[in-house]
């Protein structure tokens, strides 16, 4: 039995070699020699899994760790009889927590109330529900936008994107990406809506570089037609646009969900989904163990301040998200080694606060903190 394995998937080197022969290689250079043989693959986005890679070979299953799998030829796969399998929601915590960080980033750098403000969520499954959930924690209105589940659940939860950008001020992107079809995400947001969005609206992407029309979107900053972006993801990238990222008011090299939580859900995910159609006994595999945060005690015990300036504190230190900024920022050529050696960041549940404030305590709770005495 043969498996190859994307040697940057965390967690996961000795778990199949009693019952297997494992090749570990980057992601990029998986090629069809190499799997020619193989009776499965655990990959990253960086491969792409379809019929030039994989006609003919022994393969199976195709495992991915990551959420998304516009990365998978899943219609070839199927149709060729070869399973394959993600791991959806695997970092909606750690994304919620970038998320989370990022609007305090925000509002501080806008000076905004974040309990003042609308937050437009498109997308909103596993990451998307998290980040609602927080923002509402937070005191924001929330105006959310899912055709799909829209279709499935009906009611009055969920408007059209053209309501979101008329009312949004804050617009955050969480949808997966698809060329074709009903639901089509390619360029979602591009040069034919982007101005319709309130002059003083700011845009997130964490979900795929292509849902938004990275030309368009760098015009639409450099005109002022709305005051800011936000990006962890990328059209072309590993290459981006150094005069976009300028533009941008935080800018990461797709690490939105790179906690030690994320990544450790994920090959979880992928160890299991490989295990069960092989027939190996690791269907309850976990890794032994991960490693802790360096301060895991969050003391805010007698600190007289507004609440939400509480919960800020509390969330800038899980995640200063403006050190990933300038890392990225001074090293743009260097995005998949920032991405590869990507540093420890446990998410909020990693964390124990202990806090006197009555209404910080309760925010901090439903973002999931422990609180303790």
């Amino acid at each position: 039995m043969k498996i190859v394995i994307d040697e940057n998937i965390p967690f996961i080197r000795g778990v199949f070699e009693p019952w297997a022969d494992v090749v570990y290689s980057p992601g990029r250079s998986i090629d069809a020699h190499m799997v020619a043989d193989a009776d499965a693959l655990i990959v990253r986005t960086r491969t792409n899994c379809n019929r030039n890679l994989l006609e003919g070979s022994m393969v199976r299953i195709v495992a991915s760790a990551t959420i998304g799998f516009d990365h998978l030829d899943t219609e070839w796969l199927e149709k060729t009889g070869i399973k394959w399998a993600n791991a959806p929601g695997c970092n909606s915590g750690s994304v919620m927590q970038y998320i989370t960080s990022l609007l305090f980033f925000l509002a501080r750098k806008h000076s905004l109330d974040l309990r003042a403000l609308t937050l437009g969520i498109a997308g909103v499954g596993n990451v998307g529900s998290k980040v609602e959930r927080a923002a509402r924690a937070l005191g924001m209105r929330v105006l959310m936008n899912d055709p799909p589940r829209l279709r499935r659940e009906g009611g009055t939860e969920f408007h059209p994107l053209e309501k979101l950008l008329a009312e949004a001020d804050i617009l955050t992107m969480h949808v997966p990406l698809t060329r074709e079809g009903e639901d089509k995400t390619f360029h979602l947001l591009g040069g034919h809506n982007i101005s319709a969005m309130k002059r003083n609206a700011i845009l997130i992407n964490s979900s795929r570089g292509e849902v938004v029309d990275n030309v368009a979107l760098r015009f639409a900053l450099g005109e002022g037609l709305i005051r800011g972006a936000a990006l962890d993801v990328w059209e072309g990238e590993p290459e981006t646009d150094p005069q976009l990222v300028a533009l941008t008011d935080i800018a990461t090299p797709h690490i939105a969900g790179y906690s030690v939580d994320g990544k450790a859900n994920a090959s979880i995910s992928s160890v299991r989904s490989v295990a069960a159609e092989l027939g190996l006994p690791l269907l309850d595999w976990t890794p032994a163990e991960l490693p802790g945060p360096a301060e895991p005690i969050i003391d805010q015990a007698g600190i007289n301040d507004s609440s939400l300036f509480l919960v800020a504190r509390a969330v800038h230190h899980t995640y200063p998200i403006e050190e990933d900024d300038r890392l990225f920022r001074n090293s743009q050529k260097k995005f998949e080694y920032l991405r590869d050696n990507y540093r420890i960041r446990r998410e909020f549940g990693s964390y124990n606060v202990r806090t006197t404030d009555l209404e910080a305590g309760p925010i901090m709770a439903d973002l999931g903190f422990q609180i303790i005495e």
